[in-house]
């Protein structure tokens, strides 16, 4: 997935609205206010292709579990974020 096919992904949901609220780099996907996702836009220009994802702290676990490109959210509460590495194939 590219970013133009993550952003369009993310704002294709119902009520979503995209922000720069801490700094030029950081694109927030937010619903009624609330943020879900975060892309480094810098990072993933360099090469370094994450989302941070909003997850239920218990599913959250299950899936850092089971997918290596999945890890505890980076500079977010552990506990409801992951952040979701994209490795080249």
């Amino acid at each position: 997935m590219n970013i133009e096919q993550l952003h369009q992904y993310c704002l294709s949901k119902k009520g979503v609205s995209e922000d720069f609220p801490f700094d030029e780099d950081t694109l927030v996907f937010k619903v009624l206010g609330k943020m879900f996702a975060l892309i480094g836009l810098k990072k993933w220009e360099y090469g370094e292709k994450a989302i941070n994802l909003k997850c239920d702290p218990d599913y959250a676990e299950e899936l850092r579990a089971e997918y290596s490109c999945i890890q505890p959210g980076y500079h977010m509460s552990k506990k409801h974020w992951n952040t979701v590495s994209y490795e080249k194939h």
